[in-house]
C-alpha cells in the first residue's frame, strides 16, 4: 500500500511555469477584454467613415494581435510528470522523456533582468527550462522548490553525465533555498554573476567545469 502511495504521487504533475498561471491570468483576462473593447470602439468608429466590412477590418488590425496574444499566453504550461516533462505550447504539445536525455546545458541570459535556464535534449527535440530570473538590486524569482526537486530528481535519473552534474548543481540550490540562504549563497544566482562578469553577448552556455563548481 505504501509503495503504490509513493508511485501514485511521484507521478502526479508538477508545473514548472517560473511564474505560476494563476498569478497572470487575472491580469491576462482584463487585457484580453480591454484588446477586444478597443477594437470593437475602433471599428464603431471607423463605421461612421467607412463600409462596415472595412470598418470590422479595421477593429480586427487594432484588437486582434493583442487578443491572440493573451490568448496564447494562457494556453502555454510547462509541467514533470514522474520523469516526463510536458509542454503545452499555442499549437498542440510536445513531452520529452528527461531519463533519456543526451544533452543538458545551463543558459544564461545576462541583463538588467538576468535569467538562467536550462536546455534539455532527447530524441531530436530542444527545450528551454527556465529557472530563475534576477535583477541588478539582488532581486528576483526563482523556480518553486518542489519544481526544482522533481527536475533534479528525473535529470538524476539519466544517464548523461552533464544531466547528473545540474542535478547535483540544482540539489545545492534546494539547500540553500530550505536554510534561506542568502543569493551570494545559491548556485542560480552566481551563475548569473559569472556570466555577467564574461561581459558577453546572451546567452552565455556555461561550462560542464562551471556547472560542477557551482554545484
Amino acid at each position: 500500500m505504501s509503495a503504490n502511495s509513493d508511485d501514485q504521487q511521484a507521478v502526479v504533475p508538477v508545473g514548472l511555469d517560473l511564474v505560476a498561471p494563476e498569478v497572470y491570468m487575472p491580469m491576462l483576462r482584463r487585457l484580453a477584454l480591454a484588446a477586444a473593447g478597443i477594437g470593437l470602439g475602433a471599428a464603431l468608429l471607423a463605421a461612421i467613415v467607412v463600409s462596415w466590412p472595412i470598418a470590422v477590418a479595421i477593429g480586427l488590425v487594432i484588437g486582434a494581435p493583442t487578443l491572440l496574444y493573451t490568448l496564447a499566453l494562457r494556453r502555454r504550461r510547462m509541467w514533470l510528470a514522474g520523469t516526463v516533462l510536458r509542454v503545452r505550447r499555442v499549437f498542440g504539445e510536445r513531452q520529452l522523456d528527461m531519463t533519456a536525455v543526451v544533452g543538458v546545458e545551463v543558459l544564461v541570459f545576462p541583463n538588467r533582468l538576468s535569467r538562467i535556464a536550462l536546455r534539455v535534449t532527447a530524441a531530436g527535440i530542444s527545450q528551454i527550462i527556465p529557472l530563475a530570473m534576477y535583477t541588478d538590486a539582488g532581486s528576483g524569482r526563482e523556480l518553486h522548490l518542489l519544481g526544482l526537486r522533481r527536475l533534479a530528481d528525473a535529470l538524476a535519473a539519466g544517464h548523461s553525465a552533464s544531466a547528473v552534474a545540474v542535478s547535483a548543481m540544482l540539489v545545492q540550490q534546494l539547500r540553500a533555498a530550505a536554510r534561506d540562504a542568502g543569493l551570494e549563497q545559491r548556485p542560480l544566482y552566481r551563475a548569473v554573476r559569472l556570466a555577467r562578469a564574461k561581459d558577453a553577448v546572451s546567452p552565455i552556455v556555461l561550462t560542464d567545469s562551471e556547472v560542477a563548481a557551482l554545484g
